[in-house]
């Protein structure tokens, strides 16, 4: 018997792999999930034995309706309620806002009110932070004059030199009897056990989020928190696309130069980052706290020209693609220009649809991607799209200065949105995203301004040259196309 499974293992191996791909093959089918995704799990299954059924168990299994997400949801449901009742989270709104706005802004508000439970607040002064550089500057100044309590919750947080400064801060004003909590992405961060021990030793409060340790815990490597969220005092909140990392920050000798785009909020809209941040906390810490009024102090900015902003999250333990579906209604209520700044370049059929038919419809729609992306199979992916949408009239630029990691996103001259998700699968439906819509024409103009400026240090691309690309590319694209819902 023994000498048999000798000489017959490989045969025996093969025939467990295909037994197990039958399976995993029906149980996705049966899901009546998105027919792209599911054929690229088919596939992969297919021709990869044993690696394809390892990739499927890491990355296929979905879990938005998993019993973890589906008691957040409800929690989370109970906690608004609570905090909308004691705080007065839904402020009153203005009627006259479809007036003011139009009915493009209208509806994109309409939708998230309906979908995220997502609060229009108006008394709002914005600042637009661009690069590292303005960020951690702005950052480590509103850190040092913190009074009450400081909340940070981040994909990325490495104690490298940058990182360092932000950790000694933080336990300098724990120090102080500043309540400081920071909520760490397990898969994005990299913060080691003296750091750690640094900051508890000071009383910061750390916790990472659906930490990955044990074989059984694996699965949740697909689901991450990509979001960026400071919040100082309840009074200043920031939100964009900068993590705690030093090559974010282009006053260091990066070997690459690095644009992103990220966003200081005063008023409002900061209690809505407050929530969201005390929703990840109490599912990660697993410690129901209980807010007091000074999380939401009722303050106001001195602004003369208040703007409008609604803060939206979106992840697995949503019913809604929120932010998916708000860029959605975005661009097919554009009028006049779409202009979109993203690192990834990866829509689902609905935005892809979306952009073109705006396009050959006659809005002015613009993309600026990088030319060399930080992932090679993001870059075979992002340019397997170009042909199409370049033959709908989009204009594509490729930013050559660095890597470009802004998301953002302009439409006419009355909607901006500056946020964590990219335009791909993943931040649509895996990750925990939140972005800050505003509807402001100042802010409008200002964005815009940046999107051109940023226009200076790309290249366009040329749709007849684009189309004669060798036939080694192409294929090399299509390959990584079929990967792109894994991404």
């Amino acid at each position: 018997m023994f000498s048999f499974l000798k000489e017959n293992l490989w045969s025996i191996l093969l025939g467990v792999n295909y037994v197990l791909v039958v399976l995993f093959s029906l149980l996705i089918v049966l899901k009546n999930k998105n027919p792209v995704k599911t054929l690229s799990f088919l596939f992969i299954l297919a021709i990869l034995p044993f690696f394809g059924i390892f990739i499927y168990y890491f990355f296929g299994q979905d879990y938005r309706k998993h019993k973890i997400f589906e008691k957040k949801y409800i929690f989370d449901n109970e906690s608004l309620k609570r905090w909308s009742e004691k705080f007065g989270l839904n402020r009153v709104e203005r009627f006259d806002f479809k007036k003011e706005y139009g009915d493009g802004a209208y509806k994109i508000y309409n939708l998230l009110r309906n979908n995220g439970k997502a609060v229009l607040t108006y008394e709002n002064e914005v600042s637009i932070l661009v690069n590292g550089e303005q960020k951690f500057e702005r950052l480590k100044i509103d850190l040092e004059n913190a009074e009450d309590h400081i909340h940070m919750e981040y994909f990325v947080f490495k104690d490298d030199e940058q990182g360092i400064k932000i950790i000694e801060l933080l336990c300098k004003k724990a120090e102080q009897g500043v309540r400081v909590k920071l909520l760490y992405d397990d898969v994005g961060s990299a913060i080691s056990s003296k750091s750690k021990k640094v900051m508890t030793n000071s009383g910061v409060l750390h916790h990472a989020f659906l930490p990955v340790l044990f074989s059984n815990s694996t699965s949740k490597i697909n689901y991450r928190n990509h979001r960026k969220i400071v919040v100082i005092d309840g009074k200043i909140g920031y939100l964009g696309g900068i993590n705690i990392d030093q090559k974010y920050n282009n006053d260091y000798s990066n070997i690459r130069y690095w644009r992103d785009t990220h966003l200081r909020i005063q008023g409002a809209a900061v209690g809505a980052l407050q929530s969201s941040f005390f929703l990840s906390w109490n599912f990660t810490a697993k410690d129901d706290i209980e807010l007091e009024e000074k999380h939401f102090p009722n303050s106001r900015p001195i602004a003369q020209d208040p703007v409008a902003v609604q803060i939206v999250a979106s992840g697995p333990d949503t019913d809604w693609e929120n932010i998916m579906e708000a860029m959605f209604t975005a661009i097919n209520t554009a009028k006049k220009r779409i202009y979109i700044t993203t690192p990834y370049l990866i829509p689902n059929s609905q935005i892809l649809t979306a952009l073109t038919t705006a396009s050959r419809s006659g809005v002015d729609v613009r993309i600026i991607i990088p030319k060399k992306s930080d992932s090679w199979a993001a870059q075979y992916a992002t340019d397997s799209y170009i042909e199409q949408l370049a033959r709908s009239g989009i204009r594509i630029f490729r930013y050559h200065k660095g890597f470009v990691h802004a998301k953002t996103m302009i439409i006419d001259d009355y909607f901006s949105s500056i946020g964590t998700a990219n335009l791909d699968y993943r931040s649509f439906s895996l990750n925990f995203e939140i972005n800050a819509l505003i509807y402001n024409t100042r802010i409008n103009q200002q964005m815009g301004e940046i999107f051109l400026n940023d226009l200076l240090d790309t290249e366009e691309v040329d749709y007849e040259r684009w189309i004669e690309r060798g036939l080694t590319r192409k294929i090399q694209e299509s390959i990584s196309r079929l990967w792109a819902p894994l991404l």
